[in-house]
C-alpha cells in the first residue's frame, strides 16, 4: 500500500505547495538545485509518484469526483444537495468549490508526474529496469489525469514541464486542442502499458500493466468522439482484447456465477474487496494502519446516495445512528431517476439480472434496539390497512465485528459495529418479507392493496415520481414531501465487512475494473465496423455472470439487439455509481438538452452551448495575466 502520508516528511517543505497550487502559474520558482538533491534518492523520487496518486483519494468516494463524473446525467437527481452539478443552476460557476478542487487536484497530479519524468535520469540507485518501471507510473498518472481534465474542461492547458521550471510565458497560458491533449494521453498510456510490471507485489494501489491496458483501451474509445472513429475504435478493441484474452497472465478475471450466487454479487462481496480479481486500478484504502490521505476518514460515497432514515424512516422505526450498514443519512442527496430504476433495470420482482439488487438497498430495517409497534397515526397518514394497528416490526439492530486479522506482524482487531440488519433477520409469518423491515423502496409496481396491507412503509416508483417522470417534491401535494426522500440507495460501497461506522467505509474503491473493459470491447467493435457478432460475445459474457447459473439464459441477447444505445444502457446496468457516466454521455453525444430532458425531466436548464464542459476555476484565472483571453468556458 502507498504510505502517502508518511512520505510527506521526505520532501522539502517548500515543495508541498505543488499539491494545491501547481496550476497557479505565478508561484515563486524555487531553485532547481534543491529539487535535484531531493529527488536523487529513490525515496525522494518515489514521493513524487505518491503525491501523484494522492489525487485519486479526493475524487473517488468523495463529492469532488462524484459530482463531476456522475451527476448532471440521465441517472441521478437532487433538488436539495450539490445542485451545481445536478441542476446546472447558477451555482455552477467559476467559484464552485468541488469544480475548483477537481481542476487543482488533477493538475497537481500532472505536475508531480512531470517532475518525476524530468528528474528520473538523476535518481541514484535504480537499475535501468526499475527506472523505466517508475517512469511508466509517472506517464500513467499524467495520461490518466489529463483524460479526466479534457473530458471535464475541453481544450485547456497542456504542459509537460514541471512547475519548478516554469517561465514568464506560463503567466500567459494558451489552450491546446483536445486532439493534441489526447495525443499526449495516448502516448503516456501506451508507454505505461508497455513498461509497467505485471504486478506491483504487495504495494497495493500502484498501477500495473492490467490497469494501464484497461485505461489505454478506455482512452482510445473516448478519443473516437473527436473523429477518426474507426481508427481509434480499432485500437480500443485490440487493446481490450489483449487484456481480456490474457487476463490470467495479467492477473485479473471476472467472477463466475454459481448455482446460488451470481458472479456480479461475488464482485461486491466484502470478503473479496481487498483481493478483488476484477479490479484493475483502485483507490487502495489501508484499514489497518490508516496510511491514506485523510487517514480513516474514507468511504463517504454511500452517504451522498442515502434515503432519509432519520425523519421519514424514523416514523417507521429506522434511525440514522444505527443504520451504519446503509451509511449516514444526513445528506438526502442523490436519488436515482425513474429512467434508471424502471428502464435501465427491469422493474420486476426477482429478476434474473442480479445487478439491481447488488447496486441498491431497497429494504431498510428497524434499528431502534427495540421492537417498533405500528401506531394509529402512521396508519392514518400513510393509508395503511387498519388491521396493522399494533403489528410489531422487530428490532434488527445488533453488534457486528469482523474480528481479528493479522497484518504486518501484528494482530489487528476491527471495531465492533452497531448496525441494523444484524439480529431477527427472519420471516416468521412467511409473508415473503423479513419481520424487521421498516421501509421498502422497490423499483417495480405493486397494487394498492399490497402496499396498504404490508406492515411497513412501501414507496414504489408510483410514489417516487410524478406522472411526467419528475421526482416528487413537497409541491406535488399529498405525501410528496415524505416520498421525495424515500428511494433506493446505492449499496456498492456498503459491504458491512468494511464498515467502521455510519460514515466510514474502509473498503477499496475500484477506479477501473474488468467488466468495464468487456463493455469497451463491445462498443469498440460496433464503432469500428458494426461488428455485432463480436460485440454480443462480450456482452453476453457479462450478462450471464449477472445471473445465477440456472437463469443465465434469461439474460443472453442476440447480435441484432446489440446497438450503441443498448450498450449505453448496459453500461448503466453494470457501472451505476462508479463515476463514469459523464464521459459515457459525452462519448455517445448524449450531453444534450433534448436527451437529458427525455431521460431526466427534472433537468430543465441544460445549455447545449455551455454545459458540455465545466467552468474554468476562478483561482486559475486570478493567477494568470490573460484571463480574459483564456476565457471561462462560457461561465
Amino acid at each position: 500500500m502507498k504510505k502517502i502520508l508518511n512520505l510527506k516528511t521526505t520532501l522539502p517543505a517548500v515543495l508541498l505547495v505543488f499539491l494545491t497550487a501547481s496550476c497557479n502559474l505565478d508561484e515563486v520558482n524555487y531553485s532547481t538545485a534543491d529539487s535535484e538533491i531531493a529527488y536523487k534518492s529513490p525515496e525522494g523520487f518515489e514521493s513524487l509518484l505518491n503525491y501523484g496518486y494522492d489525487a485519486l483519494y479526493y475524487f473517488y468516494g468523495k463529492i469532488d469526483g462524484i459530482g463531476a463524473q456522475e451527476m448532471g446525467t440521465d441517472l441521478w437527481w437532487s433538488e436539495s444537495k450539490y445542485t451545481a452539478y445536478t441542476q446546472y443552476d447558477g451555482s455552477l460557476n467559476t467559484d464552485q468549490g468541488q469544480n475548483t478542487v477537481f481542476w487543482q487536484g488533477f493538475y497537481a497530479a500532472i505536475n508531480y508526474a512531470n517532475l518525476a519524468i524530468h528528474y528520473a535520469d538523476k535518481v541514484e540507485g535504480y537499475t535501468d529496469a526499475q527506472r523505466k518501471a517508475k517512469v511508466a507510473e509517472a506517464h500513467f498518472l499524467r495520461g490518466w489525469s489529463y483524460l479526466q481534465i479534457v473530458e471535464q474542461y475541453g481544450n485547456v492547458v497542456l504542459t509537460t514541464r514541471p512547475s519548478t521550471l516554469s517561465t514568464d510565458e506560463d503567466n500567459y497560458p494558451v489552450r491546446s486542442s483536445e486532439e493534441k491533449i489526447y495525443d499526449l494521453i495516448l502516448s503516456d498510456l501506451e508507454y505505461a502499458s508497455q513498461n509497467l510490471p505485471v504486478s506491483q507485489g504487495t504495494d497495493r494501489g500502484r498501477i500495473s500493466k492490467k490497469g494501464a491496458l484497461g485505461m489505454l483501451a478506455k482512452a482510445y474509445l473516448q478519443r473516437t468522439r473527436l473523429g477518426d472513429e474507426a481508427l481509434y475504435a480499432g485500437k480500443a478493441l485490440a487493446t481490450a482484447k489483449d487484456l481480456i484474452d490474457n487476463r490470467l497472465t495479467y492477473g485479473c478475471d471476472l467472477y463466475t456465477s454459481t448455482a446460488t450466487k451470481s458472479g456480479y454479487a461475488q464482485l461486491w462481496d466484502g470478503i473479496n474487496n481487498k483481493v478483488n480479481k476484477e479490479f484493475l486500478f483502485i483507490e487502495a484504502v489501508d484499514a489497518d494502519t490508516y496510511f491514506n490521505p485523510d487517514g480513516g476518514n474514507r468511504g463517504r460515497t454511500r452517504q451522498y446516495y442515502e434515503m432519509d432514515l432519520k425523519t421519514v424512516g424514523a416514523e417507521w422505526g429506522t434511525t440514522e445512528k444505527n443504520c451504519a450498514w446503509y451509511g449516514r443519512a444526513n445528506d438526502r442527496g442523490f436519488k436515482p431517476t425513474k429512467y434508471l430504476l424502471t428502464e435501465i433495470f427491469t422493474p420486476v420482482k426477482n429478476p434474473a439480472d442480479t445487478r439491481f439488487d447488488n447496486t441498491f438497498f431497497t429494504e431498510y430495517y428497524n434499528s431502534r434496539w427495540s421492537d417498533f409497534t405500528i401506531n394509529q397515526s402512521i396508519i392514518t397518514k400513510y393509508g395503511k390497512n387498519q388491521s396493522l394497528l399494533g403489528r410489531v416490526i422487530k428490532n434488527t439492530a445488533g453488534t457486528y465485528t469482523k474480528g481479528q486479522t493479522y497484518h504486518a506482524g501484528r494482530s489487528v482487531y476491527y471495531p465492533t459495529l452497531n448496525a441494523s440488519g444484524i439480529v431477527n433477520m427472519v420471516d416468521t409469518n412467511v409473508d415473503g418479507y423479513l419481520d424487521g423491515v421498516s421501509v421498502f423502496t422497490p423499483n417495480y409496481p405493486m397494487t394498492a392493496i399490497e402496499k396498504s396491507s404490508l406492515p411497513f412503509l412501501v414507496v414504489t416508483p408510483e410514489e417516487q415520481f410524478e406522472a411526467n417522470g419528475k421526482s416528487v417534491t413537497a409541491a406535488s401535494g399529498g405525501l410528496g414531501a415524505e416520498y421525495s426522500n424515500c428511494y433506493p440507495s446505492l449499496n456498492k460501497f456498503s459491504s458491512i465487512y468494511w464498515i467502521f461506522n455510519n460514515q466510514r467505509w474502509m473498503g477499496d474503491v475500484p477506479i477501473l475494473r474488468l467488466g468495464d473493459v468487456y463493455l469497451i470491447a463491445a462498443e469498440a467493435a460496433l464503432r469500428k465496423n458494426n461488428d455485432q457478432a463480436t460485440a454480443v460475445a462480450y456482452i453476453n459474457t457479462l450478462r450471464k455472470r449477472a445471473a445465477i447459473t440456472s437463469r443465465e439464459n434469461e439474460l443472453t441477447v442476440s447480435a441484432g439487439e446489440v446497438t450503441l444505445d443498448f450498450i449505453l444502457a448496459e453500461r448503466a446496468r453494470e457501472l451505476t455509481g462508479e463515476q463514469v457516466r459523464w464521459e459515457d454521455l459525452k462519448r455517445f453525444g448524449k450531453l444534450t438538452s433534448a436527451y437529458l430532458s427525455s431521460k431526466n425531466p427534472d433537468i430543465t436548464t441544460f445549455d447545449d452551448s455551455k454545459h458540455k464542459v465545466r467552468p474554468i476555476p476562478q483561482a486559475f484565472l486570478d493567477a494568470i495575466v490573460n484571463a480574459d483571453e483564456f476565457g471561462t468556458n462560457g461561465y
